[in-house]
């Protein structure tokens, strides 16, 4: 599956109609979730019956004026969010379990095979549902023309700071000729620097938000002094908020961007790959390093470094963190270290190297116990290819059918493929 985004350009009364589609699909979504709180025993078919009772009802009579398959698109994200919370009870998951709330704030419709038309040279879109928002023109740096329409899966809205974009999902399967030359790395991800690898070579910390923070103090303050409480807000207002979304969406997009263009260049060059399994959600409960943490955007980096390895042929091995900066690389003496300790120096092999470098070399050890522990085991050898059971891969960016935990991962990782040129999509 690969996605293709455009940004859609219409007039104003046009917009007013994608919002009301997109108002629409969140009402649809609450009722579901408010059906299945007061009635026991529900199930996604329950869900999928409610649709049509509430295009059916009089008092709901705007309900009909969405696509049929956009409602029921509706219907299966409520039951994403109670199938996950089912999934987190049933495995004792620590903490919150995630119970489904409602939605407030939607920001984007999903239509599936009808509701929507494309023209004969792909440069419009138009939404045929009962809101009638009319023709746009898409604007892409991707050809839609490659694809049929038998091909597109899904088609999704999607508001932003900036206007408005429309999503295809495309059933399409991404495969990159890879030159293997025998280099293996171990990284080590860090605030520091974005990540050292076991060659000792250093990518450097791009720290976008803290760039930004001048900027965005500046219009959260234009923000604040223009909000008026329990009054309705003026044009000024709403002005300034734009303002402060589109930079948080510049910073987002830098983030991505970078991410992207880092795990491509080291899947590019190296055929194995080992990093740490770090567990972010935890680390980021610590609040003098949080904010430093979530700019750095591992998580983002690793998605998009398991997915370039998949389809380029490579192995990327994630492994447990533990001891990694304690342990000598060289004898395996251990070393303590206080973060503010930026060189390993061993009493008794004498080995002097970074923290980082010395970290990354251990990982890539790790690595290569776990690739041959599995090599060697039964399972490995009944295989002709090496598979990493935790390494994640490519993930599904929607669901397809009955593949319900997949629903709609647009956070996941996206790239545009065309059959001359494939080539990754630029920052959303």
């Amino acid at each position: 599956m690969i996605i293709i985004e455009a940004k859609l350009k219409g007039t104003t009364s046009q917009y007013a109609k994608l919002e009301e589609a997109i108002r629409t699909s969140q009402f649809v979504r609450n009722k579901c979730l408010r059906f299945w709180m007061d009635n026991k025993g529900v199930t996604r078919n329950d869900l999928q019956k409610l649709c049509s009772q509430l295009a059916k009802n009089s008092e709901t009579p705007w309900v009909q004026r969405l696509n049929s398959q956009a409602r029921q698109s509706a219907a299966d994200r409520a039951w994403q969010a109670i199938s996950r919370f089912y999934t987190n009870c049933k495995q004792n998951k620590s903490g919150k379990k995630g119970f489904p709330k409602y939605k407030k704030f939607s920001r984007s419709v999903e239509y599936k095979k009808t509701g929507w038309k494309l023209s004969a040279d792909r440069k419009e879109i138009e939404f045929t549902d009962g809101f009638k928002a009319g023709k746009f023109a898409l604007w892409t740096s991707r050809d839609l023309l490659f694809y049929s329409e038998q091909q597109i899966q899904r088609v999704r809205i999607v508001r932003r700071a900036d206007g408005y974009y429309c999503q295809f999902l495309i059933q399409w399967e991404r495969k990159e000729e890879h030159e293997f030359n025998g280099n293996v790395v171990g990284i080590d991800l860090g605030l520091k620097e974005f990540y050292t690898d076991s060659n000792g070579n250093t990518v450097e910390n791009p720290r976008y938000l803290r760039k930004s923070e001048k900027r965005l103090k500046k219009l959260q303050r234009r923000v604040s002094k223009r909000y008026q409480r329990g009054k309705k807000q003026s044009k000024r207002y709403h002005k300034a908020r734009k303002a402060l979304a589109k930079q948080h969406l510049k910073i987002s997009r830098q983030r991505k961007d970078r991410a992207i263009k880092d795990a491509l260049a080291l899947v590019k060059s190296n055929d194995l790959i080992v990093y740490e399994d770090l567990k972010i959600k935890n680390m980021v409960k610590n609040h003098n390093l949080a904010k430093s943490i979530s700019d750095a955007s591992w998580y983002q980096f690793v998605q998009w470094l398991q997915y370039f390895a998949k389809i380029h042929g490579s192995i990327c091995i994630p492994v447990a963190p533990h001891y990694t900066t304690i342990n000598c690389s060289g004898c395996g003496e251990k070393v303590e270290k206080t973060l503010s300790t930026r060189t390993h120096q061993c009493p008794k092999c004498k080995l002097v190297l970074d923290r980082d470098w010395n970290a990354a070399r251990n990982i890539l050890a790790k690595g290569l116990q776990v690739l041959a522990e599995y090599l060697n085991s039964s399972e490995g050898h009944s295989r002709t290819g090496v598979k990493n059971p935790n390494a994640r891969g490519e993930n599904d960016h929607w669901f397809v059918d009955r593949d319900i935990d997949n629903l709609s991962r647009l956070v996941e990782p996206r790239t545009v493929v065309s059959q001359e040129s494939p080539t990754i999509t630029r920052s959303v």
